[in-house]
């Protein structure tokens, strides 16, 4: 039993050399059509990265010619099976553009925009890759609203659309937070993103919660200010009030926010005496 153990193991190591061996002799000597048979052997072997290192020394002799629609695909598909899901996007993106006519492109231009998802960091890291998803899936939305892939392509664009909503908020509520350091700055700054973040995002989840704090720093600016700024900036906080109690009559943050109106009211009458 345990000679042929042996037998079995050497022999496994022989064919493991052996595979190794005429590997490295087609990558480094082989022609063109060896190293496009070894690369497509490799891949459909799932050695993936042996397998792209092949691809990379036939692409150059194969541009133009019919095999090249193989190569675009398998290349794309290898760099998503490897993780690599930024290159996996970018060569998807370019399959579909370069063949239109392919039975493939529905299928890459959804990978495509599903490996920018899978390429995109948490909310609060460089939203590059993030933004990149969005629009992939947005167009793959547009292009194919009768596809089967329809329903999970919404998922993830409203997962993606999530998380750069949550980003634009944090950046927001950032501005609020650090006004201590420069008032008239981190406050008008926050005001500006609040409201960017709501004019970006109609029926934005954070709505509520941005038209808040967005009262919030428009509040403490007004109390904050100088006379002769004060009556404009206490004009823009009551209508800030105005727009939270109007969207959200029932909003958590009423109470906290009558307050602040009656603040900035008693400002107001103070200031028309002045």
């Amino acid at each position: 039993m345990f000679r042929m153990k042996k037998i079995i193991y050497f022999a496994f190591v022989g064919l493991l050399l052996t595979s190794c061996s005429e590997y490295n002799k087609v990558l480094n000597k082989g022609t063109i059509e060896q190293q496009y048979a070894l690369a497509s052997k490799l891949y459909e072997a799932k050695k993936y990265n042996k397998a792209l290192n092949l691809f990379e020394k036939v692409t150059p002799s194969y541009n133009g010619k019919p095999q090249m629609e193989r190569i675009q695909f398998m290349v794309a598909q290898s760099n998503f099976n490897t993780k690599s899901y930024d290159l996996a996007g970018y060569y998807f993106s370019r399959f579909a553009q370069n063949y239109p006519k392919s039975s493939k492109r529905e299928e890459a231009a959804y990978l495509s925009a599903y490996s920018y998802k899978l390429a995109s960091p948490i909310f609060s890291l460089d939203p590059t890759d993030t933004n990149k998803a969005l629009n992939a899936f947005q167009s793959f939305i547009d292009a194919y609203p009768d596809s089967k892939r329809i329903p999970e392509a919404n998922k993830n664009y409203q997962e993606i659309r999530y998380k750069l909503q949550k980003k634009a908020f944090e950046i927001a509520k950032v501005y609020y937070t650090t006004a201590e350091y420069d008032p008239a700055r981190n406050y008008t700054a926050a005001i500006q993103a609040f409201d960017n973040l709501l004019e970006d995002y109609l029926g934005s989840e954070f709505k509520e919660e941005a038209l808040y704090y967005r009262l919030k720093a428009a509040h403490d600016l007004a109390v904050k200010s100088t006379n002769r700024k004060k009556g404009n900036r206490i004009k823009d906080a009551i209508l800030a009030y105005e727009k939270l109690k109007r969207n959200f009559p029932k909003s958590k943050y009423l109470e906290d926010s009558n307050k602040m109106l009656a603040t900035l009211e008693k400002e107001q009458k103070q200031l028309l005496k002045s």
